[in-house]
């Protein structure tokens, strides 16, 4: 049975062009070691507002208040099959000068900067959705990506879409 997880992260920058990222504790049992944005999964009560739960992760993992940040908006949809779950996954982009002040048991928390940000070791979906926000930016429209097989190869990729409303082009 094909089973659904639903999960909201945060991709937050500072003034000086870093991103807040974690090193994952080895003793996590998803993606250990590597690297990743602050997020997690959705609460029941928030399954019809993923930005709520992104503003609580925020706070859980970092102790950075929602009125800490500023500008924090969808900016894509990314949907995977892992084994016989489907994972969807929002992504918040957001700006905030305030440093985390919380130790978490999920890993230590970094502000990267940007131009080093792709040297770290990560997951693969993590690390195509960030090759494709530093080639487009910020849009003025939310992006969907479906994760796959590059049918050239074979090697994992995300295969990326403008998410518009077709009654608004």
């Amino acid at each position: 049975m094909i089973t659904l997880r639903l999960m909201s992260t945060a991709l937050l920058w500072n003034s000086r062009n870093e991103l807040l990222m974690m090193k994952r504790s080895l003793t996590r049992t998803l993606s250990p070691g590597l690297w990743a944005a602050v997020g997690g999964h959705l609460e029941p009560s928030e399954l019809s507002d993923p930005r709520t739960a992104c503003l609580r992760e925020i706070y859980e993992e970092t102790g950075i208040e929602a009125d800490e940040i500023a500008d924090l908006h969808m900016q894509y949809v990314l949907l995977r099959l892992n084994g016989q779950e489907i994972r969807q996954q929002f992504f918040y982009i957001g700006y905030t000068d305030s440093n985390p002040r919380i130790v978490t048991h999920e890993g230590d928390l970094f502000w990267i900067p940007r131009d080093e940000v792709l040297e770290r070791p990560m997951p693969f979906i993590f690390r195509r959705l960030l090759e494709h926000y530093f080639q487009t930016g910020d849009t003025s429209h939310p992006w969907v990506g479906s994760a796959g097989l590059d049918e050239q190869h074979g090697d994992p990729t995300v295969h990326w879409k403008p998410l518009l409303d077709p009654s608004q082009v």
